[in-house]
């Protein structure tokens, strides 16, 4: 058993409720960095890993809070799981996953609620780098769930003088905010990579934005939300940063290299890739417009190239700004 605890508490004024047994599911760099938020506010915080020693069951039946921070690739599997295991009746289940299953197409929360009914689900996302949350940088983040109770419990938990938690009721909007910007991050990386220029950047951001918008409202997401931390903030990360790995591919992908090649090289999930792919399943039929996804598709499946995307995106019919 992986048994975090504290070796000197971090002074912290406002009340954190009781101490809670919290289990991060996944050993990866944001489980661990997750982890390494909870362990100094008291909390009993365990880890367990699909390749570690600590069996699930174990893990998780003492639990207050089980936060899930696996690949969206691994969810469905580890739910099914999770639903064989005696639970505490009033456990809390946080999802730190940004991504959308293939099969169903559904977000984290939404298979995570479908199982467990009459446990809370609450998402947690927001411009979370981890490498920086693991250099105890300051940052914030956002906690969400259709309880409210719940979400004010997980925020007590996260919180601290380096890590702010907001709390909302928009939990599928703060979880497509997070999913979406993945893909704009790829679109980011690639303006980069060809070496686009400032104007150029903050044009693909700002319409971007607009894209996630039209999206994440046409899936049932409050238009609000995307204009806080989990959409425009971790839009404005992710976009501007050669620690995120979605950016990552899409710099590379610009700089000559290929898709395949440049995943065998990245530590972790690039859940932009697997999004991308969902997304214009999704769309398909539904007359969403998503020219920015699109082009990105097409890019990652090599029916097009960095530049030849951009030059699709500037020669796109001339239209207003806002004209929905």
């Amino acid at each position: 058993m992986t048994n975090l605890k504290s070796k000197t508490h971090i002074p912290f004024d406002f009340p954190q409720g009781n101490p809670k047994s919290v289990t991060i599911l996944g050993a990866g760099a944001w489980g661990t960095s997750l982890a390494s938020l909870v362990s100094p506010n008291g909390h009993q915080v365990r880890i367990w890993s699909r390749r570690g020693e600590l069996e699930l069951a174990p893990a998780v039946e003492n639990a207050d809070i089980i936060v899930s921070a696996i690949s969206m690739k691994g969810v469905p599997e580890v739910i099914a799981q999770l639903q064989k295991i005696k639970l505490r009746d009033k456990a809390i289940f946080v999802t730190a996953t940004k991504g959308l299953d293939t099969q169903t197409t559904c977000t984290p929360s939404q298979i995570l609620q479908a199982a467990f009914p009459k446990h809370p689900v609450v998402v947690l996302s927001g411009p979370n780098l981890s490498k920086e949350i693991e250099l105890g940088l300051p940052a914030a983040t956002v906690v969400a769930s259709y309880s409210a109770t719940a979400a004010e419990s997980v925020q007590l938990v996260f919180s601290s003088p380096r890590f702010r938690v907001y709390t909302n009721l928009d939990p599928l909007g703060v979880e497509l905010g997070g999913t979406l910007k993945n893909v704009i991050a790829i679109a980011a990386g690639v303006c980069d990579g060809l070496q686009l220029g400032t104007n150029a950047k903050a044009a693909l951001v700002t319409r971007g934005l607009t894209e996630m918008v039209r999206i994440g409202v046409s899936l049932g997401a409050k238009t609000e939300t995307f204009y806080g931390l989990s959409g425009l903030g971790d839009l404005l990360a992710t976009c501007n940063s050669s620690l995120s790995r979605n950016y990552q591919v899409g710099y590379q992908l610009a700089c000559g290299r290929t898709l395949p090649e440049i995943l065998a090289h990245l530590q972790g999930t690039v859940e932009g890739v697997n999004t991308c792919s969902v997304l214009i399943t999704r769309a398909s039929g539904q007359n969403i417009s998503m020219p920015i996804t699109e082009q990105v598709y097409r890019v990652l499946k090599s029916d097009s190239t960095p530049r030849q995307a951009l030059e699709e995106l500037m020669l796109r019919h001339i239209k207003p700004e806002y004209y929905e």
